[in-house]
């Protein structure tokens, strides 16, 4: 029950709740990334959903769009802005995708959606990740979020794909919360966010 119904309406409760107590955070954040972005705050990008089907993710855009003399975006590392950095430090930069969740693109709980040219790279285990709706945050998240390798982070989503309960939301939200304020596994060691993901057999 619910997997199937009662987490799709506490997520979009939730979510309704977190984007009007949210809101004058939202718009100071928007605001200041507007500056720091040349009026870009926000980061669109196509990420796939509950089934593999495409959707549009939403966030603050923490790294600006300079670029060297070919032409070529500079490294993460060099785009970064100071109140970016920030933003992405306290995970203010996930509070757009409450917008995903009131859509039913996402859930406040789940395996966190990840680029589409991973799908055809996945084992057909860790492609049951997509069983359920992508989350804000997930068991991955809060065991490690960054910081862990990819055969970790999908051994933890499949996880949770066969352990789905209301008190192990519960906890993982609770456990996220912990994990904003200690900045915890934010990054992998050596790179300002995750190593892009080359396979199994890399």
């Amino acid at each position: 029950m619910y997997k199937n119904g009662l987490k799709r309406l506490i997520d979009f409760l939730a979510a309704f709740a977190g984007l009007l107590i949210l809101s004058p955070v939202f718009m100071v954040v928007t605001i200041g990334l507007y500056f720091a972005n040349n009026g870009k705050p926000f980061f669109f990008q196509t990420r796939p959903g509950k089934g593999a089907r495409l959707f549009r993710i939403i966030k603050f855009k923490t790294m600006n769009d300079k670029k060297d003399a070919q032409g070529q975006l500079l490294p993460d590392a060099q785009r970064l802005t100071k109140i970016g950095s920030f933003v992405r430090k306290t995970s203010l930069d996930e509070i757009p995708q409450l917008i995903n969740v009131l859509k039913g693109e996402m859930s406040l709980i789940g395996p966190r959606p990840l680029l589409p040219e991973y799908l055809p790279l996945y084992s057909p285990e860790q492609y049951r990740r997509h069983e359920v709706r992508p989350g804000i945050t997930g068991w991955a998240q809060v065991n490690g979020r960054n910081a862990i390798s990819w055969q970790q982070k999908f051994e933890y989503d499949v996880w949770y794909v066969d352990n789905i309960s209301f008190p192990l939301d519960l906890k993982i939200l609770l456990l996220t919360v912990k994990k904003v304020f200690i900045s915890e596994g934010i990054t992998q060691e050596g790179h300002v966010t995750s190593e892009e993901f080359k396979g199994n057999n890399i």
